[in-house]
């Protein structure tokens, strides 16, 4: 398995296993598209994203790597200020896992939650959601390729 994979399969369970914890807990998926229907406690998904900057390191040949993974997060409720309070909720779950472990349990050198980006949603014949996109950069060194 690629150091790439290794750390985003390591954010999708660091975060599904302490936002399980949540009542209700959010739904944690990586690589999905949304359900038809919002679990009551919130959808996160997590998706790949991309490498922004690969440093050749030489003397033994190694790739610094630099790579940005998305974490969504969609809530419903019944009016703006739910939605709005249970998405900051999760938010503030979110950051406090990815800062209580800064190495995803050694999978990477550092990660760095980014600033989220909100977005109202609504769906026709359904509850308006909340969303938000937060940039999460994985830093990671790998020997011979970036493709490793």
């Amino acid at each position: 398995m690629s150091v790439r994979e290794t750390a985003i399969a390591a954010l999708q369970s660091r975060l599904g296993t302490a936002l399980a914890g949540r009542n209700p807990a959010p739904l944690v998926l990586r690589g999905e598209t949304a359900p038809q229907r919002l679990p009551p406690g919130g959808l996160v998904v997590i998706r790949d994203g991309e490498t922004v900057e690969e440093t050749a390191i030489l003397s033994p040949l190694a790739w610094a790597i630099e790579h940005r993974a998305e974490v969504e997060v969609t809530v419903g409720g019944a009016t703006p200020s739910a939605r709005s309070a249970l998405l900051d909720a999760l938010l503030v779950d979110i950051a406090a896992v990815i800062t209580a472990d800064r190495t995803l349990g050694g999978a990477v050198e550092w990660v760095q939650p980014g600033a989220p980006d909100f977005e109202d949603v609504e769906f026709e014949g359904a509850a308006a959601a909340r969303a938000a996109s937060v940039p999460v950069v994985l830093f990671f060194t790998v020997a011979g390729s970036p493709l490793a």
